[in-house]
């Protein structure tokens, strides 16, 4: 015997703490960034939870030359879209905060 199901609203619900989504959105955003642009720089995240739905801000460094505004567009969607299915919220923002262009090692000036 089985036993009756409890409707929805009295189940209960499933929170997700704001420090597991910043660490879920700082591993999403070290991948994006990888897959993306090559940078194997570790972004800083912090997350905003709210009735369901987040905001995130990375602070990131990104390689030198790069069409930045097409580049943080993908990045922005890749990581709210990643971020989004592993925790099942909606995410509302992705911000991102470019602290650094790193021209990398084997590039120089031009003399």
């Amino acid at each position: 015997m089985s036993a009756a199901p409890v409707p929805s609203r009295e189940r209960g619900a499933t929170t997700v703490p704001e420090r597991v989504v910043t660490r879920i959105a700082t591993r999403a955003g070290r991948q994006v960034l990888a897959e993306r642009t090559g940078a194997t720089t570790l972004p800083r995240v912090s997350a905003t939870v709210h009735l369901g739905a987040a905001r995130l801000r990375l602070a990131l460094s990104l390689p030198y030359p790069l069409d930045l505004a097409p580049a943080c567009r993908d990045i922005q969607r890749d990581v709210a879209e990643r971020v989004g299915l592993l925790t099942g919220l909606r995410i509302t923002e992705v911000t991102l905060d470019i602290k650094h262009l790193d021209a990398g090692e084997e590039r120089g000036r031009v003399h």
